[in-house]
């Protein structure tokens, strides 16, 4: 199995759910929470295994309307 990527998002205000609609129909991630904090969404995903993880997400998700900011973490052990 791929290690999980966690993705931390941050939306222009008033358009979080809208964000969150877009990536659901793109059925990219495993879990997808609504934060509060600095970060309004957090997305689990697991890229696929041949993927270049930096590319996956900006093929995939940075193009959509309203995402400001992200911060992404990899993983890398589950214990």
């Amino acid at each position: 199995m791929t290690p999980a990527v966690f993705v931390q998002i941050r939306c222009t205000p008033g358009t979080t759910y809208k964000v969150a609609d877009e990536i659901a129909k793109r059925e990219l991630y495993s879990e997808l929470y609504s934060t509060s904090g600095e970060y309004d969404l957090l997305m689990k995903l697991y890229v696929p295994k041949d993927e270049d993880i930096g590319q996956f997400l900006d093929e995939n998700l940075f193009d959509i309307p309203d995402i400001k900011r992200t911060l992404t973490t990899f993983t890398f052990n589950a214990f």
